[in-house]
């Protein structure tokens, strides 16, 4: 039997992967190796049942502690919220209100990924409902009108990761139930990064566009000032929603919890307004709402009890003093880090990628001297470069049902968005004041 902390974390995420890859459901895969790990341990051994009733009342007590938060209670709503704007006429409302202002820019309506994604971020909160709503609204007419395929599909599967960082986002949701930081902090942390990740992929376009001509159709659509004004009255709505969820919030008025409920107001209110809601657009929505929290709080539910057995055993203590021990500068421990997700990325989803680590890398980075607030926008950052990694990017696989490509040409264009991200990730760890800095100034 094992009993060196270092040897037993290495065991253990030997068996999770051993787990994940026979294809058991990942929050079964975070149970079955949080007991396992109870029974190799050497002091454990005599006797098994007694380990397993104590795995059992391990098991049950992070069950309720994992889901009895109300700021979890945040996470069915702001999905509800992604699904009836998903299915109702108020996407498309919005790139038809988002065109006429971006016809006279290099790149012209390429640019539509990039804002559309950004605006629908602010109110859905998942990459996953991002890219599939506003992708299904925007490839097709792009391709129509002639601009680059591959331009197109690579900005839609960048952009589409803003549903994580642009606030309200799922992520920090559970970031901020886990690791006892502000929801709301974290949630003003994330606007300047979203910002300037999103000016950053329009650069590029711009950039891509000023050197090869082909990338858009050589005549334009052109728009008239009075058609400019026009398509403002198509954006409000989802300026409207915007300013209901995120200003609530911001203003003090409500909770992220109370503030999605509002969100699902909203969106049913114009839903109706605009009579596209219907019965089964409620079934279908409220439908996946359900199956998508029940999902995501089994996995959180398994992550619990893992993060207990991990605490029980000592392996985050040992791991944190090894590391301490190793005098890695902090610059130099964010990169291991940061090479750790990339490659857990690789195989796993967001979710599932922070509840497994954040029990031990959190207590390393904040030993480090890192902010715990800056380190959840550090993590969004990696949970959205999973998004788009193979082979588990839900963003890729989500592109790839709308546009029939193959994996291996989304890919192709997703790359140079892919190295955008890195990079912004660098400037935000050199300056992590960008994300901090509004917290320190709007939240005392």
């Amino acid at each position: 039997m094992i009993s060196d902390p270092l040897v037993l974390s290495v065991v253990l995420i030997g068996i999770m992967f051993f787990f994940l890859l026979s294809s058991v459901w990942i929050g079964s895969a975070l149970m079955l190796t949080g007991i396992v790990g109870m029974l190799i341990y050497e002091h454990n051994l005599p006797p098994a049942i007694s380990i397993l009733q104590k795995s059992g009342d391990l098991l049950a007590g992070s069950l309720y502690d994992s889901l009895n938060s109300w700021s979890l209670a945040a996470l069915p709503m702001f999905i509800l919220m992604g699904e009836i704007l998903y299915r109702s006429s108020i996407s498309t409302r919005l790139l038809n209100g988002l065109m006429p202002w971006l016809g006279s820019i290099p790149g012209k309506l390429l640019h539509v990924n990039v804002a559309a994604c950004s605006l629908f971020a602010a109110v859905s909160g998942s990459s996953a409902a991002t890219t599939a709503t506003v992708g299904k609204i925007t490839l097709g007419e792009l391709k129509k009108r002639g601009y680059s395929k591959k331009l197109a599909l690579g900005s839609l599967a960048g952009s589409g990761t803003l549903g994580f960082l642009i606030p309200p986002s799922l992520i920090m949701i559970i970031y901020g139930v886990l690791s006892d930081v502000s929801i709301g902090k974290l949630f003003i942390a994330g606007i300047f990064p979203g910002l300037l990740l999103a000016s950053s992929y329009s650069l590029y376009i711009m950039i891509v566009a000023s050197l090869d001509k082909s990338v858009v159709p050589s005549k334009g659509e052109r728009f008239t000032f009075r058609e400019k004004i026009d398509s403002i009255k198509e954006l409000v709505p989802i300026f409207l929603l915007i300013a209901l969820v995120l200003g609530s919030i911001y203003g003090g008025f409500a909770t992220p919890t109370e503030a999605a409920a509002l969100g699902v107001l909203g969106a049913v209110i114009l839903a109706i307004y605009f009579k596209s809601f219907t019965y089964e657009v409620f079934k279908e929505a409220l439908l996946n709402a359900v199956k998508t929290t029940v999902m995501i709080s089994f996995i959180i539910a398994g992550a619990g009890f893992l993060s207990q057995v991990v605490g029980f055993l000592g392996i985050a203590r040992a791991i944190s003093e090894y590391i301490g021990e190793l005098g890695l500068s902090p610059y130099v421990l964010i990169l291991v880090i940061g090479i750790m997700y990339v490659i857990l990325g690789m195989i796993l989803d967001g979710i599932s990628i922070v509840v497994m680590t954040l029990p031990i890398v959190l207590p390393i980075v904040t030993m480090a001297g890192y902010d715990p607030l800056w380190f959840g926008i550090f993590l969004v950052f990696m949970v959205e470069l999973s998004q788009i990694t193979p082979p588990v990017g839900f963003s890729l696989f989500v592109i790839q049902s709308i546009s029939g490509e193959k994996i291996s040409y989304i890919l192709k264009a997703t790359f140079p968005f892919f190295i955008i991200m890195i990079l912004i990730v660098i400037v935000v760890t050199a300056f992590p004041e960008i994300a901090t800095y509004l917290p320190e100034k709007m939240v005392k």
